[in-house]
């Protein structure tokens, strides 16, 4: 079997020097990329949702089943001997055709029969070759559910993180409102602010506070999600709110070529075809004769004192072959099919493979313009506190009425929370691709790249 031609380019667009190191994707370690972002309580969920998620049980159920199924085929490899035991007592018709003199008898039988079929045209070695084949793609379909899954985990953790920074922005600008609403009412009181001030200060208070709660109840959805993730009933589980420093890590990125070998989605893709091609074979091998090898032997008598002498015995060994000599169009059907079906295996696998570096390229586009964003976005966050602390200053000495001081405020909040935000997206993007490369390298050369170009998003 040939596999379909994808079009692959020599590097990343937006890479420079790729890493090339990686292994097929039965072998990859996949066990601890999380541990990257340096999150303890993340540890201790992922434990929890290998444990107990039930999606992935039902991937393993699945994979179970496919090895069930395989180990079903290979039988056909070697003889099928039956055993057969009976005692009866019978009577014939006394208006039979031929009517016995003796109408009523004993019949004891004891034996076993033997078949085995002659596999000249291939059916049964392709049969078992498409039936290991859907268990190796159940095998990686199974890792490829656990990878999301896993995946999946650590962007809701990230942004459960996030919201939790969030709403601590929102909560002292909330206290930091009512103290520029105290010092308007205490203006106003010595006529020195006029009312609108005061309505102003109230107007920025109440919009803070109305944010800080509907930050508050995104958080409560997405802690409901990582419930379900975890296998727990979303009412009986928490996570404390806690500012944390997630890392952001530096993901090694090897070649295009590679990442075939190291995706389970692919590898499944791949072995999918693999199957759909033996059952070419399968379908192939109906337009020729089947040909088996039988035998059987025993004991039969009437009497039970002679049943098991040598007399009583008796046997049976020859070939047979069975032939369909017309089927209307039947088999050449099943050989078309079966050949839809392989290219529509093969589409797939390149869907599979174009969509892989897709999402390769989309997240290290994020990642790196993101970056650079960064680096601007807080240098916006410095400005727009000078900006605030500036306007607050000439508020009180009566330079500039409460508008800049609103002005000045909105804009210092709005700088600190897509500040925030994108820090979120970076961590998340990264997520995505460490997903879209198939979750893992090799730990020699990874760390030793983590540790030269680790950083820390500017979340605090």
């Amino acid at each position: 079997m040939k596999t379909p031609d994808v079009p692959t380019a020599a590097a990343y667009k937006e890479v420079g020097t790729p890493w090339t190191d990686a292994k097929p994707a039965d072998r990859l370690p996949r066990d601890a990329w999380w541990t990257l972002y340096g999150d303890t309580q993340l540890d201790d969920l992922q434990k929890q949702l290998i444990a107990a998620n039930p999606d992935l049980a039902a991937a393993l159920a699945n994979y179970d089943q496919a090895q069930a199924y395989y180990q079903y085929t290979r039988g056909d490899l070697f003889p099928q001997i039956e055993g057969n035991a009976s005692a009866q007592r019978s009577q014939l018709s006394a208006n039979a055709p031929n009517p016995a003199p003796k109408q009523l008898y004993n019949t004891r039988t004891v034996g076993f029969s033997a078949s085995y079929e002659i596999d000249l045209w291939g059916r049964v070695r392709n049969e078992v070759a498409a039936g290991k084949a859907q268990a190796e793609a159940a095998a990686d379909d199974l890792e490829n559910v656990r990878l999301s899954l896993i995946a999946q985990l650590v962007d809701t953790y990230i942004v459960l993180r996030g919201l939790d920074r969030d709403s601590a922005i929102l909560t002292d600008t909330v206290k930091a409102y009512q103290r520029a609403l105290d010092l308007t009412e205490e203006r106003h009181r010595g006529g020195i602010a006029p009312g609108v001030d005061v309505a102003r200060a109230q107007t920025q208070l109440e919009m803070a506070r109305s944010e800080a709660e509907q930050t508050l109840a995104q958080r409560a959805l997405v802690e409901h999600s990582i419930a379900a993730l975890v296998g727990e009933s979303p009412s009986q589980f928490s996570i404390a709110p806690k500012i944390v420093d997630i890392t952001l890590p530096a993901v090694p990125v090897d070649l295009p070529s590679t990442l075939l070998q190291r995706r389970p989605d692919i590898a499944s893709a791949q072995r999918h075809m693999e199957a759909a091609n033996a059952n070419i074979g399968v379908a192939r091998a109906a337009f020729f004769p089947s040909i088996g090898l039988n035998a059987s032997g025993g004991y039969l008598s009437s009497q039970a004192g002679n049943w098991l002498t040598q007399p009583s015995g008796f046997w049976a060994i020859g070939p047979a072959a069975l032939l369909t000599i017309f089927d209307g169009g039947k088999r050449n059907a099943s050989v078309k099919q079966a050949h839809a079906v392989f290219d529509e295996a093969s589409a797939k696998y390149r869907s599979t493979v174009l969509s892989a570096f897709t999402q390769v390229e989309d997240n290290l586009a994020l990642l790196n313009h993101y970056r650079d964003a960064s680096s601007a976005e807080k240098s916006a966050v410095a400005a727009a506190q000078r900006s605030l602390n500036f306007s607050l200053d000439r508020y009180r000495e009566g330079a500039v009425n409460y508008l800049d001081v609103v002005t000045s405020q909105t804009a210092a909040l709005q700088t600190q929370r897509d500040a925030l935000s994108l820090d979120t997206r970076q961590l998340r993007a990264s997520v995505a691709l460490i997903r879209a490369l198939g979750g893992g390298w090799e730990q020699t050369q990874a760390t030793a790249e983590n540790a030269a170009a680790t950083n820390k998003p500017g979340q605090g």
